[in-house]
């Protein structure tokens, strides 16, 4: 496979690679996007049930390997903020993907008409 890609002409071998990047940071921001959804989930379902409990409940939250006695109120405005962030790096992931996306596809078709043989 390699020596078939080294007879490419150099420009070809460019735009092969420029692919082959953007599919990779494609994925990457599939990946990014996925985290940020599950995240964003679970937000909304603590938030759901902090409303569920009363306002003199003791409620606990995690710092790394400890849990922590906190405020129902503070705890939820944090969620609230958390939940905030992660819209706005949803809809920055979505806009990034849509740009790969169309870059991919761009460069998808400068291949395929590079890749096809000559037609006499």
């Amino acid at each position: 496979m390699s020596d078939q890609i080294s007879k490419l002409p150099p420009q070809v071998q460019e735009r092969l690679l420029r692919f082959q990047q953007l599919q990779q940071t494609m994925q990457s921001v599939l990946a990014q996007k996925q985290q940020v959804e599950m995240e964003k989930t679970e937000v909304e379902q603590t938030l759901k049930e902090l409303q569920k409990s009363s306002d003199d409940a003791v409620i606990y939250k995690t710092a790394g390997s400890l849990l922590i006695k906190a405020e129902k109120t503070k705890l939820t405005e944090e969620l609230v903020e958390r939940k905030e962030l992660l819209n706005t790096r949803s809809l920055v992931l979505a806009k990034q993907e849509e740009r790969i996306r169309s870059q991919v596809k761009e460069a998808q078709t400068k291949l395929q008409a590079d890749l096809q043989p000559v037609s006499l």
